[in-house]
């Protein structure tokens, strides 16, 4: 489980502990430690959560998944040649590659 620091994990640590699940932990200060998670929260802030008001967690929960549905299967990824996740992942040669360990 990846976390910025300690702060954010929210007692998620005691349960990842108890699932065997080890913390990766980035570094304060260090945004290239995540690079992949940090990129998706901005975008994720950028093209969502400072464009609404949410005036309810039902309301929040219908614009969130309106958002991902857009996301997932309609909005192009440069990382993925400008192909939407949903056609990427329908590519017969997609094959995932392994996530690089940072010691």
């Amino acid at each position: 489980m990846r976390s910025r620091n300690r702060l954010h994990v929210d007692g998620r640590d005691a349960w990842a502990y108890w699932q065997h699940i080890p913390l990766d932990l980035s570094r304060r200060g260090t945004p290239g430690d995540n690079a992949v998670n940090e990129a998706f929260n901005g975008s994720l802030s950028r093209e969502c959560l400072s464009q609404h008001h949410f005036y309810s967690i039902e309301d929040a929960q219908q614009i969130l998944d309106a958002w991902q549905a857009e996301y997932n299967n309609e909005r192009p990824h440069t990382s993925l040649h400008d192909l939407a996740l949903a056609h990427f992942r329908a590519q017969a040669s997609f094959t995932p590659e392994p996530i690089a360990q940072i010691s």
